[in-house]
């Protein structure tokens, strides 16, 4: 991209941003009766104006070390200047509006723990998000979203392990970039190896199944959880909960895995969920007089969740 090209996305952008300023509030209009709207303001402005970070692996050598992928960029001071007056447009535009929608800035890839967002901001977005950018993230009250997956082959294991690991660290949106939607397959059944990712019916419905677990919980009130698991044997354990009333766990890997858990006293109800289909594989229900619990999972080939609630008896 030559020089002019990268001051498209800068207030330094001459006439072109008047035109902006036109488009931006005009889409605002538009789209102001649609209730599944949410605005980002620039798709991964760190390609246009970067600032390197951080890097994923430190032991690499330079300068592999420090581009992608092993970089994590963000958006340069200039294009963080423009993001913040498309803010203007957006919240100026609605201000008159009946209807207000959500704001989204795409921070950088991977993760980091963020030092500062644009105001107005709702929804975080992070492309090819590790399950930390909603932990280091989660306590600042907004939307962390995996916004962009899809470079990882065709089989649907890698995309539904990514999806479980970061709803199940605290994330609040996974979407990822579906190879199977194309012109004459506008439904999404095209599994032909026409792109550099995987997307599938079938992904679809794992990907439902991850829905369904989380809505049979009490999902607002749901928070991240490093304490109660304390060990899960050859594995990697998530877990959201309500401490000492239900417990949604997932376990990434393979079996078998024997896991101990810190719960309180009481009387406890489990089911242990195929992440594929969605059946029970394994039933528990135990009393427990508080402390370690240990339960040993059913055999599981890349991935197995438990939901575990606390009853009256």
């Amino acid at each position: 991209m030559g020089s002019i090209g990268r001051k498209a996305h800068t207030l330094e952008n001459g006439n072109i941003l008047g035109y902006q300023e036109k488009y931006a509030r005009k889409l605002v209009r538009e789209a102001n009766g649609f209730d599944n709207v949410i605005f980002e303001i620039q798709n991964e402005p760190w390609s246009d104006q970067p600032a390197l970070a951080d890097v994923i692996n430190p032991y690499l050598r330079p300068p592999g070390r420090d581009t992608y992928p092993n970089s994590v960029d963000l958006a340069g001071e200039s294009s963080i200047a423009w993001q913040a007056r498309v803010v203007e447009w957006i919240t100026k535009e609605e201000s008159s509006l009946p209807n207000r929608h959500l704001i989204a800035q795409n921070y950088c890839n991977f993760r980091l723990s963020i030092r500062k967002l644009l105001d107005d901001v709702d929804v975080v977005n992070f492309h090819y998000a590790y399950p930390e950018a909603a932990l280091l993230n989660y306590g600042l009250g907004k939307a962390i979203s995996y916004d962009e997956t899809g470079f990882l082959g065709r089989e649907d294991d890698a995309y539904r392990r990514q999806a479980w690991n970061f709803m199940l660290s605290g994330g609040s949106v996974f979407d990822s970039l579906d190879y199977s939607f194309t012109p004459g397959h506008e439904d999404g059944t095209d599994l032909e190896p026409n792109g550099p990712g995987g997307g599938s019916p079938t992904l679809r419905r794992q990907l439902h199944v991850l829905r369904d677990f989380l809505q049979a919980l009490s999902l607002a009130d749901l928070r991240p959880d490093v304490q109660t698991v304390k060990h899960a044997s050859g594995v990697t354990a998530r877990t959201l909960s309500v401490p000492g009333r239900e417990y949604g766990i997932y376990l990434d890997g393979s079996g078998p895995s024997e896991m101990i858990l810190e719960l309180p006293a009481g009387h406890y109800v489990g089911e242990w969920v195929d992440v594929r289909t969605g059946n029970i594989e394994k039933s528990e229900t135990f009393r427990h007089a508080g402390g370690h619990k240990v339960l040993q999972a059913p055999n599981f080939q890349n991935g197995i969740a438990l939901r575990l609630k606390k009853v009256a008896r």
